[in-house]
């Protein structure tokens, strides 16, 4: 059968390829941003009053002065000339979770038929691509096709080199004709502008008055999948949904623990220096490589930087890591969860606030029972998340990240905060009225004379919270590996504005009334703790005793599906607080919803009419052979007085008869379209073609273990996840 061909195909190709050629990595300082368009660079080429503008502009985000835009321009342009480009492009993140370009070259065609290069400060600062096949959201009419870019100076420039050449990128944000935002780097400069605005009163009630612009910091753990490109090619499934629809367990899976943070395999490990030599190229401080839970799975994790920077940097480094795979034979998977049974991917979001004249304000120092700008930016976090916990749900809410919220590997669906043992305790105190001091951490000694005495973190780790203090910041685990982190950071960042709003406002009406600076401070710390310290929660996230406690007594929602989480974009509660910070009005937070629940349904239905296809024409052909193949062995032995147990034939066809009938089932679920609401077809997605899924795949996987090895269509889990 074809199936077996290309199986077997696949195996041999892989185990008999020819080892890639290794270059020694270059110096670490002869790579570093040697791609981007750097403040160092600008300052060698701009004159100097241009280039402190620009510098203002990045670096203390004064208003953009568009009049040093064709000095900015010409020497942007003769930089990528001398990188090698003859292309230039605006980049921008439309509402899909992808790159979005348009490449434009520098060619200008002069009268006489001659050509020159050229690139002015008009073309660098606005854009026009067609905008009409973008997801808006209700926003305009399919007709109505104009969309403005606009150059964020705040992003470096920088060459993205393929071998078909190089391409100078800028990046931008996307706008409507009306001026709405289509984008997801619209939403994180307003969330973060918003942010400083809140930080910076409440800087100033602390007596604070050289204040540095308080910026957001982001770091983000990257886990990725590596499948051999032949494999892929046989599996529609993963070529088209990201994710295996069928697959029996392979014998060994991830139970030995064996995998995680072992010998990175030689292949891999080749890859990811091809990677990490590109990501110095582009100034993306990549510092953490290795092997992750799952077999097949690994992690990347760079430095912190500011989130808007770090976005841009998040979305180049999944080009790449897809990019360079193919490039090694290789497929780079992002899903969340591409294989059934072992752990998916996430994307853990370090997040902090701070700025270069207080530092960073979530840094709790050696005493956090004294440091009072500490505890009100981390309590101002604690009632964020308690208040708009569901919106940090929705933002997260997407088709694929659903098998992961809530599994026993990643955090469950209910939005708690985890703070440690120190923190908490200094909380529990000012709760109880008195403040006397904190937990002090003690050293570790191992009771060996040659091994270090070294100090010990203020707390453990607790990587069942969805939302933990990490020392310095909180990690945002729930995010997904496949998603953009701008989403994340926008809520993140808006409500911690919100909160302290709501501190600066309780500090001022205390200060007014006469009460002094610390009694006003303790005073709102006590009264955030108590009304919001139920989303505080340190032990085991996954229990179902948590599960319980944090619906019952705590009121914490426990949106488990998308389905359940994305209608929080539509609350009173959610339109308020974007539209009072400045952030997504109304109309842009109705298309947001409007889109990721399309999204969500698309990627259902896109999966189901899979299912549906590879059960009847890879998986039912290969059973009717095999069954057909078996009765004629059975025949033949029986014709010769052998008998045999013959049970696994009913077996089979059993099975093979269930599998078609939920296919059958299946498909013309898939061709309902009645709905009242959107709302309405989310949950017959969730609540019905999903469960269908799971019950043509139940009897298909059960199948697999039956049928002979040689006969079955689709590369199975143990050549995908070990066959290197």
């Amino acid at each position: 059968m074809a199936g077996f061909t290309s199986r077997t195909q696949a195996v041999h190709d892989i185990t008999n390829r020819k080892p890639m050629d290794v270059t020694p990595p270059a110096s670490l300082s002869s790579l570093w941003a040697s791609d981007v368009f750097t403040l160092a660079k600008m300052k060698e080429c701009l004159p100097k009053d241009v280039f402190k503008s620009l510098q203002n502009t990045i670096e203390h985000g004064v208003g953009l002065d568009v009049s040093v835009a064709d000095m900015v321009a010409l020497a942007m342009k003769d930089w990528a000339l001398s990188k090698g480009a003859l292309y230039y492009a605006h980049v921008f993140y439309p509402l899909t979770n992808a790159t979005a370009e348009k490449h434009d070259g520098f060619i200008s065609v002069q009268s006489d038929g001659s050509v020159i290069s050229e690139f002015s400060g008009k073309v660098l600062v606005q854009g026009e691509p067609d905008g009409s096949s973008f997801p808006n959201g209700g926003i305009r009419s399919t007709f109505e096709a104009r969309g403005y870019t606009a150059w964020d100076a705040t992003s470096p420039a920088y060459i993205m080199t393929t071998d078909n050449g190089a391409t100078l990128c800028i990046p931008t944000v996307f706008v409507s004709w009306s001026g709405e935002a289509l984008d997801k780097k619209t939403p994180l400069l307003r969330a973060n502008a918003a942010m400083n605005k809140a930080a910076h009163r409440v800087l100033s009630l602390l007596g604070h008055s050289d204040i540095a612009p308080i910026k957001s910091s982001c770091g983000a753990e990257q886990e990725y999948f590596l499948v051999d490109a032949n494999f892929v090619a046989s599996r529609p499934d993963l070529l088209l949904a990201g994710r295996t629809l069928f697959g029996a367990p392979s014998a060994k899976g991830q139970q030995f623990d064996d995998h995680y943070f072992g010998a990175i395999p030689e292949r891999v490990q080749v890859y990811m220096q091809d990677v990490e030599e590109q990501l110095y190229r582009l100034a993306i401080p990549a510092k953490t490589r290795h092997n992750e839970v799952a077999p097949g799975q690994f992690e990347i994790a760079p430095f912190f930087e500011s989130a808007n920077v770090a976005t841009d940097h998040q979305q180049l480094l999944m080009t790449v890591l897809k990019n360079t795979a193919k490039k090694h034979g290789l497929v780079c998977l992002l899903h969340e969860k591409p294989f059934k049974g072992v752990n998916g991917s996430g994307k853990h979001v370090n997040w902090s606030v701070g700025n270069s004249t207080q530092g960073n304000l979530l840094d709790p120092g050696h005493t956090p029972h004294s440091n009072m700008q500490f505890l009100l930016f981390c309590g101002a976090a604690i009632r964020g998340v308690h208040k708009f916990g569901p919106l940090l749900r929705a933002v997260v809410a997407t088709a694929s990240n659903d098998h992961r919220l809530g599994a026993n590997e990643a955090p469950p669906a209910i939005m708690s905060v985890y703070l440690g043992s120190q923190i908490e305790n200094v909380f529990d105190q000012i709760s109880a009225g008195t403040i006397t001091g904190s937990i002090i951490p003690g050293m570790m000694d191992l009771g060996i004379d040659t091994l270090p005495v070294f100090k010990k973190d203020a707390g453990d780790r607790n990587r069942t919270s969805p939302f933990a203090f990490t020392g310095n910041r909180f990690e945002f685990r729930a995010v997904g590996s496949g998603q953009s982190v701008a989403g994340p950071l926008v809520a993140l960042n808006t409500i911690l504005a919100d909160s302290l709003h709501w501190v600066a406002d309780n500090l001022e009406a205390q200060l007014k009334s006469g009460t002094d600076l610390d009694t006003a401070i303790l005073n709102t710390l006590k009264t955030l703790i108590d009304e919001h310290g139920a989303v505080v929660f340190g032990g085991n996230g996954y229990s179902a005793e948590w599960h319980k406690e944090a619906v019952e007594k705590r009121g914490l929602l426990n949106l488990r599906t998308a389905a359940d989480a994305l209608p929080v974009l539509k609350s009173a509660a959610v339109e308020a607080l974007f539209d009072g910070q400045g952030v997504l009005s109304p109309v842009e937070l109705a298309s947001r919803f409007e889109i990721y629940a399309e999204q969500y349904i698309l990627a259902i239905e896109v999966e189901a009419r899979l299912v549906v296809s590879m059960a009847k024409t890879g998986i039912y052909p290969a059973v009717v052979k095999y069954l057909s193949d078996l009765c004629t062995c059975l025949a033949d032995l029986k014709a010769h007085d052998i008998a045999l147990d013959d049970s696994s034939l009913n077996t089979i066809a059993t099975q093979l008869s269930a599998m078609t009938d939920k296919a059958k089932a299946l498909s013309a679920a898939l061709t309902r379209h009645d709905f009242a609401s959107i709302e309405e077809h989310l949950q017959f997605c969730a609540q019905t073609i999903r469960p269908l899924m799971d019950e043509v795949r139940q009897h298909a996987d059960a199948l697999e273990g039956e049928v002979a090895n040689e006969l079955w269509p689709y590369p199975t889990y143990q050549e995908m996840l070990f066959v290197r």
